[in-house]
């Protein structure tokens, strides 16, 4: 496939997550809830989890903004619902790195999370794709500091 067709595919996946994300509402007594804002474009993201023996038992997100914060929020919540706190944190640098190395070496740890590589050509775009990841690092921080 070339790159044209591939940018295509990537932009149309992005807009389907974006449209109808994935784990969008509030849950019942989370163990966490982190607040972040983007204010570079406006963009609100409310994550909450719900973890028990150090497993992220099940995550929601609500908020508004750009439908790559919203896309992103939507595939990070499927790829890290179920995770130990320790593997979200890999997930967590690994599209960090994805997301600003031009070096970045693919790998399927990211599963859908894959198609947000071509935001590093946009760097106005990176705090969108990355603004819920920021929110689930600070939410595993406050997990941990409040567990000692």
């Amino acid at each position: 496939m070339d790159h044209d067709n591939l940018s295509t595919l990537y932009r149309q996946a992005i807009l389907e997550a974006g449209e109808d994300p994935h784990n969008f509402g509030d849950l019942l007594r989370p163990t966490v809830s982190t607040e972040l804002h983007n204010p570079t474009c406006g963009d609100v993201i409310i994550l909450q989890l719900k973890i028990s023996d150090h497993i992220i038992k099940d995550i929601k997100f609500k908020g508004q903004g750009c439908i790559i914060s919203q896309a992103s929020a939507s595939i990070m919540t499927d790829l890290i619902k179920g995770k130990s706190l320790d593997q979200a944190k890999k997930l967590r640098i690994a599209f960090s790195q994805m997301i600003t190395d031009n070096h970045f070496i693919d790998n399927d740890k990211l599963k859908d999370a894959l198609i947000f590589k071509g935001v590093r050509k946009f760097p106005q775009r990176i705090k969108c794709a990355t603004l819920v990841w920021n929110a689930l690092e600070k939410s595993i921080q406050h997990v941990e500091e409040a567990n000692g």
